[in-house]
């Protein structure tokens, strides 16, 4: 595939495979009872699959082969402890409601692919994750990224998408993570991708707006951009209903005419002190680009952790939160710090600013840690690593109409599984869907055949 035509491609929804047609969802919900739904969603999404008993799910009393190393502190909200190395995330916890007890209930399968899918949509992994692993793509009939369905619910912004996540798309061909696209919605409703590095932190580009090289002023030409789109038309051979490639040609030059959209991507107007205070990493300006586009009233906004390949050795990973080795060196000195500082960032900008009310933050993954120490492909219990557990995971909720400094569920004294309120993914994300008032999920397809985006779950309505 031609290079300029993948990156238009991609830049409006496509991720490196065709989809089929597009669905029609049913006009958005009206939401019930007193309370406002949020205008928009931060899911801040820890790739790798993070520690829960090393962070908001500590367990002091353990046995030693399970028991975190690190202590437990106290924070800002009575009651509520949280590891030594979050010392700032502890004083915002009373914006926080940490829910302990999210379980896959032994429906996944334990592989990055399913985490992805099952956390991102809400619906159990079906049997090819089992048959395929990781080596699982993701497919034009999967379910909808819940980005993408609060999208669908919500009337086209002014000059952005109404889906964006950055700073990189999960994970490298050819395993793209499945579970992050629009599926069976359709293409429309795909989210934008927002490119960001490590050796450029603050430089987000969008595909659209640095296409080959050739500067704005040539893309400012309606007959580049023509042809461009017309190498994508015939790459993409299997796409049946050729009227998205229409729509596919309308938004992208929506996208490439707009001085507003490059300016909504440009953090050097923000302040030396603020961005500091995030940290000056892809990840820490991720969040400050998150909150940047919260005031610009986008919808929903996924920050996937930017996986750090210098750690690849030290943590036997691929530098995120895949601690499959050296477990607690890699939290203490790479992941807690810096995750520490732009989180605990993000939720005081956005309470100082009057916008935490209105803005749902998650903070997820694709699983939990394994509580006993020591996986046995990184070295045994020598090689201090945590390997896959999908028992048990915790999330964090903030904003959004939550009520803060609260704990839902427990786990047991090993923090292996829930022995109070136990839920699943599902329950996660119509949480997710309910604070943003979306409490009905029906749907019809092309040929007027009516069916739900999601049947299963509750939404956990006495977080609010």
């Amino acid at each position: 595939m031609k290079r300029r035509s993948f990156l238009v491609a991609s830049t409006v929804g496509f991720a490196g495979y065709s989809f089929g047609p597009g669905l029609a969802s049913a006009s958005a919900a009206t939401p019930k009872g007193p309370r406002k739904p949020a205008k928009s969603t931060i899911l801040f999404f820890l790739c790798g699959g993070a520690s829960q008993c090393d962070t908001w799910d500590m367990k002091p009393d353990a046995p030693s082969a399970y028991r975190s190393i690190f202590r437990p502190i106290g924070t800002s909200a009575d009651g509520i402890q949280l590891c030594e190395h979050l010392p700032m995330t502890a004083k915002v916890a009373h914006h926080l409601a940490i829910v302990r007890s999210v379980t896959d209930g032994g429906e996944a399968t334990g592989d990055h692919h399913a985490g992805y899918y099952y956390n991102l949509t809400g619906h159990v992994p079906d049997q090819t994750f089992r048959t395929q692993g990781n080596d699982r793509k993701p497919q034009p009939g999967d379910w909808p990224f819940m980005g993408s369905v609060v999208g669908s619910r919500r009337p086209p912004h002014e000059t952005l998408p109404t889906v964006i996540s950055l700073p990189h798309m999960p994970s490298k061909l050819p395993y793209t993570r499945p579970g992050q696209f629009a599926g069976k919605l359709g293409i429309d409703h795909e989210p934008f991708y927002l490119n960001g590095d490590h050796d450029e932190p603050l430089a987000f580009r969008a595909p659209s707006l640095s296409l080959s090289g050739e500067g704005k002023a040539r893309l400012d030409e309606r007959r580049v951009l023509l042809e461009t789109l017309d190498d994508a038309r015939r790459d993409f051979e299997k796409i049946t209903a050729m009227g998205q490639i229409d729509r596919l040609q309308e938004k992208a030059f929506s996208l490439l005419a707009s001085a507003s959209t490059a300016a909504a991507f440009d953090l050097a107007d923000e302040p030396l002190a603020l961005r500091e205070r995030y940290g000056q990493t892809i990840n820490g300006m991720s969040l400050l680009m998150a909150r940047r586009l919260v005031e610009a009233e986008v919808p929903f906004i996924t920050v996937f952790w930017k996986e750090d390949p210098a750690l690849h050795a030290k943590c036997k990973s691929a530098g995120g939160w895949d601690t499959h080795g050296n477990n607690f060196n890699c939290l203490k000195d790479d992941l807690l710090p810096e995750f520490d500082r732009a989180y605990s960032a993000l939720i005081e900008d956005l309470h100082q600013r009057g916008l935490l009310e209105d803005t749902l933050v998650l903070v997820s993954s694709e699983m939990g840690r394994k509580p006993l120490v020591g996986d046995r492909r990184s070295g045994g219990v020598e090689g201090a690593g945590r390997d896959h557990w999908t028992a048990c995971q915790s999330v964090l909720f903030a904003g959004g109409g939550v009520r803060g400094g609260q704990v839902y569920g427990e786990t047991d004294r090993f923090g292996e599984y829930p022995t109070e309120k136990p839920l699943t993914p599902s329950d996660v994300t119509r949480t997710v869907y309910h604070a943003m008032g979306i409490d009905d999920l029906a749907a019809v397809d092309r040929e007027g055949r009516p069916f739900q985006l999601l049947d299963k779950g509750r939404a956990l309505t006495e977080l609010f």
